[in-house]
Formats: C-alpha cells, sequence, structure tokens
C-alpha cells in the first residue's frame, strides 16, 4: 500500500529504517545526512555518492512507495521548500572556498531585491499607523523571533506602547482579546512559523487593527495583512539569508524616529535623562 500523500520523504525512509537489508540501510543513512542531494542528482550518482549499485536504490525507492526515482526527487524538491537546512544541498563555492566573495554577492542582490519592491507612500502609511496606533504588537517566533526584538528596541525610543509577544508564561489571547481597530501589529513571518503566526493574522484582521507582514519568498501570501513585504532570503549555503530583513527592520525604525516629531523628541529627551538619573551606561 502507498504512503499518505501527506507523508514527507524523510518520514517514509525512518518508517522503514529497522527492517531495510544492510545495503538499503546504507543508503538510507546517507539519505537521512544529506536529503537534498536526492534532487540534485540522478540515481546512479546517488548510488556513486552512497556507495551502493544503481538497483539499490532502485529498490530503496520502490519500498518507500514511490513508482520510480523522479516521482521521489520531485517531493524531496517540494520538502526543500519548507526551509530545513537538511534539504539545502552543499555549495559548490564552499567547495571552491569562494564562500566570502559568494555570500557578498547573495546579500546585495537579496538587498536590492527587497527594497527595489518598497515604495515611500506605503512605507509613510505603513510609519504613520505605528506612531498613531493605541498600542503595537510585534510577533516573532523562532528566527523571526529576533527581528520582532530588535524593531521593538529601537522605535520604543519614540513609541511608548510597544509590545513583543507573547512574553515568557503568557499566551497570544492574552493580547488579542483586546484588539481593535486602533492597533498596529506587525508580524515577522519567515519560513517555518508556528501556528501561532496565522492565528494571530486572523484575529488582528477581523479586529480591524492594522497589520504588517514582513515575511520572505517562500512563505505563503495573506491577502488579509495591511501591508505585505516579501523579504529576498536566498542563501548561499544552508541557511537563509537575512540581511534584507534587517535592513527593512533598520528602515523602518529610522523613519518611525524621524516622523514621530515634537512628541517623539520629547520622549527620547526623557529617556536620555532617566539613563542619566540612573547612571545606566
Amino acid at each position: 500500500m502507498r504512503p499518505p500523500a501527506t507523508e514527507s520523504f524523510l518520514q517514509r525512509v525512518r518508517q522503514h529504517l529497522q527492517a531495510l537489508p544492510a545495503t538499503e540501510r546504507q543508503l538510507a543513512d546517507f539519505v537521512l545526512e544529506f536529503p537534498g542531494e536526492l534532487a540534485s542528482y540522478a540515481g546512479n550518482e546517488l548510488a556513486q555518492l552512497a556507495k551502493v549499485s544503481p538497483s539499490t536504490v532502485s529498490r530503496f525507492i520502490r519500498r518507500l512507495g514511490y513508482e520510480n526515482y523522479e516521482e521521489a526527487r520531485r517531493q524531496v524538491r517540494e520538502d526543500k521548500q519548507s526551509g530545513s537546512p537538511l534539504f539545502q544541498s552543499a555549495t559548490e563555492a564552499f567547495q571552491r572556498g569562494q564562500m566570502l566573495a559568494t555570500h557578498r554577492e547573495r546579500s546585495l542582490a537579496n538587498l536590492i531585491n527587497t527594497l527595489d519592491q518598497l515604495s515611500e507612500p506605503q512605507l509613510s502609511e505603513i510609519v504613520q499607523a505605528i506612531i498613531a496606533a493605541r498600542q503595537v504588537l510585534i510577533f516573532g517566533s523562532r528566527s523571526s523571533h529576533a527581528f520582532a526584538q530588535y524593531l521593538r528596541w529601537q522605535i520604543i525610543q519614540v513609541v511608548p506602547q510597544v509590545i513583543s509577544l507573547p512574553g515568557p508564561g503568557e499566551t497570544l489571547a492574552e493580547y488579542t482579546a483586546s484588539l481593535n481597530k486602533n492597533d498596529c501589529v506587525i508580524i515577522f513571518g519567515m519560513r517555518r512559523q508556528t501556528r501561532q503566526m496565522a492565528a494571530l493574522l486572523a484575529t488582528a484582521s477581523k479586529a480591524g487593527a492594522a497589520v504588517l507582514l514582513v515575511s520572505d519568498q517562500a512563505s505563503p501570501h495573506y491577502a488579509a495583512a495591511t501591508w505585505s513585504i516579501q523579504c529576498d532570503c536566498h542563501g548561499s549555503g544552508l541557511l537563509d539569508n537575512h540581511v534584507a530583513v534587517m535592513a527593512v527592520c533598520d528602515l523602518l525604525a529610522t523613519m518611525v524616529l524621524e516622523a514621530a516629531g515634537a512628541p517623539g523628541r520629547k520622549r527620547l529627551a526623557a529617556i536620555e535623562q532617566q539613563h542619566e538619573q540612573h547612571q545606566e551606561f
């Protein structure tokens, strides 16, 4: 019986692992360590890499429930879109010792591709919504958590009510229960997010809050968001490159600090005065 279509390639391999003959187990161990290689090589090439015969590859693929090698390759390509570093192939740049130059070019390309899609009117709308909001809630889990914390840290200097959520021991519901149209919600949603993100998007939109979604080009588009910025995060190695995300954070923070006007300057001056009084630096 063929495995359910929802099972990933790695799930299929792990289910059969203990019962595999020795040569197929050798192949399974190889693809579990480098699953992305299946999408990059033909069957005979994979056999050479794993040091097994082409017939072993064929038997192994059929045992997993695939009609043929190409069907397995298609699923691996789909699984790669999940963003798992396991599915990213080793780069030629690393093998040639040219990672620095490659990373530089990739970072510059990501910056240009991301910033070119933005417009001054769109950014001004976002900034004004942040400044005028009753409260600004910023969410990000996993790798996105750092971006949420960074943006909050920057704009809280001129915007009093900026909250990173959820805090330790807290739930989203403790914040979303009181959301309304006077609030602004900023969500960082790089791929492989938790279910909390979708729940927050739906709740914030239903409450009428202004919603900014900062994601990457591999993440799904949410039409309900008021504004959506999709950053180019293609990496030169196993990990996504988030240079463009940090650039967007810096751009928004700079614009908020500039647009906050006299009230923002007054708050900033009060903070600096408190720093001096408390001798915090």
